[in-house]
């Protein structure tokens, strides 16, 4: 992804990050409730980390929010047309650096089942599972977390 820009979000991304989380396929079906009236506010992205990826024209491919305290990756989402190309790792790439600069140890990943290989394959470990939260999340999830490598 040679031509993708990560770049730190601003107040006037908080709609269109909701647009992507509210159109993401893998949140259809039985997955449907965690997102169900869910919003990026311009405060969450004031208070927390939040950086998008976008191609050369700025179109938006994806974004991650890191959490510092306690050190969470929050969120990340992947445009349904932007997957299989790089951009899920390069998010996760450039959020392990800011959790470096942060002087992080290591960073909580809960997972979206699907996604749990994923995050594997970029190298977190599987720490655990969280318990379901009626009545928006009905299911498990696991729970994961990345060393922070200096």
């Amino acid at each position: 992804m040679q031509s993708t820009m990560i770049r730190r979000a601003v107040e006037q991304d908080a709609e269109p990050l909701t647009a992507l989380v509210q159109g993401a396929d893998a949140y259809r079906g039985q997955y449907t409730s965690i997102i169900s009236g869910y919003r990026v506010t311009a405060d969450y992205i004031d208070r927390h980390q939040v950086f998008t990826a976008v191609d050369p024209t700025g179109r938006l491919l994806g974004f991650y929010a890191l959490v510092l305290d306690p050190p969470e990756l929050d969120l990340i989402f992947v445009a349904d047309d932007a997957q299989g190309m790089g951009v899920g790792r390069l998010l996760v790439e450039h959020m392990m650096g800011q959790a470096r600069e942060a002087g992080l140890a290591d960073v909580r990943v809960v997972s979206h089942p699907p996604a749990e290989k994923f995050y594997r394959r970029l190298g977190a470990e599987r720490v655990g599972t969280v318990a379901p939260v009626p009545p928006k999340v009905m299911w498990e999830r696991p729970e994961l977390r990345f060393a922070v490598i200096p």
